[in-house]
């Protein structure tokens, strides 16, 4: 599917991506079309996101988000947004042009000649690219860096169910928010996957975060609320009547919560 980036150019494409994403993903995605043709665009903006939260992987709705941000000149957000492109569809040059264009607007050249390097020269972005890198001091475009030593210790785990938010704890093991089936999994350090917690409290897991007693907190997006658990695997609510906890936080003992639903941040006192 084309991808277009001049916001008046984004087009409805709910006929194609019906059989690629859920319905409910979808019909967001659709209200978030309609607000744009409105000139609604925070409200577009609010339901692209959400149309994320349900569908992680859903590819056209981070492109209408991302394109949206950056016509309204909220860069940094938008190089967010194509970063979560490139990171589930890594050969997608159209993503990683922008990014490179994104990091150029916020003024980070070296970031920027970065993502160019990893536009091939077989790619339809190619001569955009070399045209921006003219932009940036010329030359021809570097080679992508190689990371040996990273390969070594890195690790690809599939088979995740929609996966969220993601945190690790003293030991080094992973944990991973499952917002479509309403779980955390951890995975050990070598590599084997657990279900950690299935329970009806868990509504929407998105946010995780350790504290420095080692209790896990949750996100728990559709519940408007916070979760807390502690080592031996109990569960509370910790924050009620919170709209949307997006992202958690924690650093001296405070917990920072994003909340989509309010657009604000919470800080919490955490108490032992």
């Amino acid at each position: 599917m084309k991808k277009l980036f001049t916001l008046f150019a984004i087009l409805i494409m709910s006929i194609n991506v019906a059989f690629a994403t859920g319905t409910e993903a979808l019909l967001f995605y659709n209200k978030g079309i309609d607000y744009y043709k409105k000139g609604a665009y925070d409200e577009a903006i609010n339901y692209f996101r959400r149309s994320i939260d349900v569908d992680p992987d859903f590819i056209d709705a981070y492109y209408n988000l991302g394109t949206v941000l950056e016509y309204l000149e909220q860069y940094d957000s938008a190089l967010t947004v194509f970063k979560q492109i490139i990171v589930r569809e890594p050969e997608d040059y159209d993503a990683v042009y922008r990014a490179a264009w994104l990091s150029y607007k916020l003024g980070e050249i070296n970031k920027s000649k970065t993502y160019l390097a990893l536009i091939p020269e077989n790619s339809a972005r190619y001569n955009d690219a070399k045209s921006l890198l003219s932009q940036l001091g010329g030359g021809p475009i570097p080679k992508p860096p190689t990371f040996v030593e990273q390969q070594k210790t890195s690790g690809l785990y599939e088979n995740i169910a929609s996966p969220t938010g993601v945190v690790t704890d003293n030991d080094g093991n992973i944990y991973v928010g499952q917002y479509g089936v309403n779980s955390v999994l951890k995975i050990t350090t070598d590599g084997k996957k657990i279900l950690y917690l299935k329970d009806p409290k868990i509504n929407g897991p998105i946010g995780l975060a350790f504290d420095s007693r080692q209790n896990l907190y949750i996100a728990n997006y559709n519940a408007d609320n916070v979760l807390k658990v502690t080592r031996d695997g109990s569960i509370s609510v910790l924050i009620s009547s919170v709209k949307n906890p997006y992202g958690l936080y924690i650093k001296n003992d405070i917990l920072y919560v994003t909340l989509q639903g309010s657009s604000s941040v919470l800080k919490y006192k955490l108490r032992y």
